[in-house]
């Protein structure tokens, strides 16, 4: 195993690295899963092709062109193949360049327009509905479920954007 300054060059160790600082177990247990139905052939590897597919799976929303910069930053062409260890770094990558905490919060400062830190749950409910990747009125009403509605509908949205991105409990 090399090692400079506490960086490690080895794939195997670059997994370490991930787990030991970045990655919990259970998202690698998780990752592998996924990467393993994708890995036709079990070689260790998947199709450049279907890396979009495999993060979208796992619950980060890169955009093509995205994927296509981690695949241009690996030096991997589209029609190659990558192990896992580089999926792992990719996927790491992409998690921290997602911010949904903050571009919820971005998208809602725009629907408050005195400033206040507060929007109306009806207004909420008719963007959620109607624009964008629209949600049916039981996902809204599910989500609206999280919401601490005040006597005039509103809703104090930086707490309500907390509690929605608040990790989901696993027991």
């Amino acid at each position: 195993m090399l090692s400079a300054g506490g960086l490690c060059w080895e794939p195997t160790c670059n997994i370490q690295l991930l787990e030991a600082k970045f990655l919990s177990q259970d998202q690698i247990n998780e990752f592998k899963e996924c990467f393993s139905l994708y890995d036709k052939n079990h070689k260790g590897k998947i199709r450049a092709a279907d890396l979009l597919a495999v993060m979208r799976c796992l619950g980060v929303s890169p955009t093509p062109a995205e994927a296509q910069r981690h695949l241009h930053l690996h030096k991997i062409e589209r029609n190659a193949e990558l192990d896992f260890s580089t999926f792992l770094n990719i996927m790491y990558r992409q998690m921290k360049q997602e911010e949904p905490e903050k571009e919820i919060l971005t998208a809602l400062a725009m629907i408050d327009r005195e400033k206040r830190g507060l929007i109306s749950a009806a207004e909420l409910r008719a963007k959620l509905t109607r624009l964008g990747e629209k949600l049916s009125e039981e996902e809204v009403d599910d989500l609206l479920k999280e919401a601490k509605i005040g006597p005039n509908g509103t809703i104090k949205y930086e707490e309500f954007t907390h509690t929605i991105c608040l990790p989901a409990v696993d027991y």
